[in-house]
């Protein structure tokens, strides 16, 4: 069913076809990067494709469409995937080029856009390819992402780009700049949220911004720029690439989790079909599973926050009039729909969202320092206390601890590349107690994480890692030896109020996948 609300976002948004007017996509979205000018006898718009790897819902691509149309050129979108960023691996390639050939597929009927994808080879072979591509453009769109690399490498580019450089932000529902500071709890975040939201609701990403277009036939970049940095598009097209010959770490194989915009959306179908209804009681019991499984999706970019949102919107039956006014921050009675459906949105927008904001206005997000002054200093007062078990890196990475849950939910981790959402705060509360210090526990969490979780390096990991420690809390009483006043979770209270059976013997030691 296709609710009023879906109708009115469409009618809002989508009656402009070949006639979009410039500030289409909200100005608070767009980011100008360089003081580059456009120019207008370039061949085509370059969108770089760096973090909204996807095509529906994306207002990195519209923005470029939108300069398409206002300069009648075609549009080339570079999608390059590097072989020398932090945890590189077969893992993390692999989910990549999924979504790779899914964007050749939903690109290849569009006689306006030429869609270059590029999996470097080796370090650096990729270099110079960008700029090469931006003197033959008009401008430059690309996204823009707060965390991990993505920053510093737009910021270098810039000075490379001898063209108008834009970034755009097409992460959440709430523009990353719809805030101009850092918010402390979750609580706070939302009463922000339920203030400001309604305003940016109605400004929706198109479905597909490439629909009823027509614009100048595409141009291939120059046969110099594609013999010296060929295409993969016959690789991924037939689903072969050959990642051993890549420098990556190959001691993280592929997830059985595959990536890409189909399955992203055919993962979110099944979320609302079936676990949805469930979500509020069961999503805690490692047994049910009922998380909907697209936070990987998300961060790489696959599917958009605008379009879990719109299916869960359009499932509800939901109408933006039932908006409440009296919430005042509640994660209840805000959203006028089922308590399972608010308690997910909760995650997707307050939580979600929360991460990102710390990451746009927080340099230091990913360091200890970022935590609060009061679990700084509870931790700092219980640094030399009496550890009952310490485990270095290595032990914990193979999942040689006295804890058989823990173990279970690591071996998840190196093995599927995700751990249950409730099972990972006892992960990182647990390392916290095994390291020698807090800012060990804080290393071990981001490098086990980072290397092998789908979703790691992304916002709303490090509000899950820092969390641990304190971030977005408050304090807690009693006060206990090592933890401090930061809040405590146990193995065996863990185990007593979840069902586990099932998990346990899906993740034990014995099992092979």
């Amino acid at each position: 069913m296709i609710s009023a609300y879906t109708l009115a976002w469409e009618r809002h948004l989508c009656p402009f076809k070949n006639e979009i007017p410039m500030n289409a996509v909200p100005p608070i979205r767009i980011r100008k990067i360089n003081d580059a000018s456009v120019n207008d006898k370039g061949c085509y718009i370059l969108y770089w494709m760096i973090s909204n790897r996807r095509v529906r819902c994306n207002f990195s691509l519209q923005r470029a469409v939108e300069w398409a149309v206002r300069l009648k050129k075609p549009i080339v979108v570079l999608e390059a995937l590097r072989s020398g960023y932090p945890w590189a691996s077969d893992r993390f390639h692999r989910f990549i080029i999924d979504g790779m050939a899914d964007n050749i597929r939903m690109l290849q009927n569009h006689g306006f856009v030429h869609y270059y994808p590029y999996v470097e080879p080796h370090a650096d072979a990729g270099k110079g390819l960008l700029a090469n591509l931006a003197k033959e453009s008009c401008i430059v769109i690309t996204d823009d992402f707060p965390a991990f690399f993505l920053p510093k490498m737009v910021d270098a580019a810039s000075k490379k780009i001898p063209v108008k450089l834009e970034a755009v932000d097409s992460n959440g529902l709430l523009p990353l700049r719809g805030t101009d500071r850092t918010y402390p709890t979750a609580f706070a975040f939302r009463r922000l949220l339920q203030k400001v939201l309604p305003d940016h609701l109605l400004a929706y990403p198109e479905i597909d911004p490439l629909k009823g277009l027509r614009l100048p036939a595409a141009v291939a970049p120059p046969e110099t720029i594609l013999k010296r940095w060929p295409e993969a598009l016959n690789l991924m097209e037939n689903g072969e690439v050959d990642l051993g010959r890549i420098p990556i770490n190959h001691n993280v194989p592929p997830s059985r989790l595959k990536g890409g915009a189909r399955e992203a959306r055919k993962r979110l179908l099944e979320f609302i079909h079936r676990r949805l209804s469930g979500y509020e009681t069961d999503r805690n019991h490692p047994d049910e599973d009922a998380a909907s499984g697209l936070s990987p999706y998300l961060h790489f970019g696959h599917i958009s926050a605008h379009e879990v949102f719109q299916e869960i919107a359009d499932s509800e039956e939901w109408f933006i009039h039932k908006l409440s006014e009296k919430a005042q921050g509640k994660k209840y009675g805000w959203w006028g729909m089922r308590a399972s459906a608010e308690a997910f949105l909760d995650e997707l927008v307050t939580w979600r969202e929360l991460g990102y904001n710390m990451c746009v206005f927080r340099k230091d997000y990913a360091q200890y320092e970022s935590l609060p002054d009061w679990a700084k200093a509870t931790l700092l007062t219980h640094e030399m206390d009496r550890r009952p078990y310490l485990y270095d890196r290595a032990a914990l990475e193979d999942a040689q601890t006295h804890d058989p849950l823990w173990n279970a939910a690591q071996r998840q981790l190196v093995r599927e590349g995700r751990i249950h959402n409730y099972l990972r705060m006892l992960w990182g509360k647990k390392i916290l107690e095994w390291s020698l210090s807090p800012r060990e526990a804080v290393e071990v969490m981001i490098e086990l994480n980072n290397k092998y979780a789908l979703d790691g390096r992304d916002p709303n990991s490090y509000s899950g890692i820092f969390w641990c420690l304190g971030r977005y809390d408050r304090p807690w009483g009693p006060e206990r030896p090592i933890l401090g006043k930061v809040r405590y979770m146990s193995t065996k209270n863990t185990a007593r109020k979840l069902r586990i059976q099932d998990y346990l013997a899906a993740w034990g030691p014995e099992v092979e996948l």
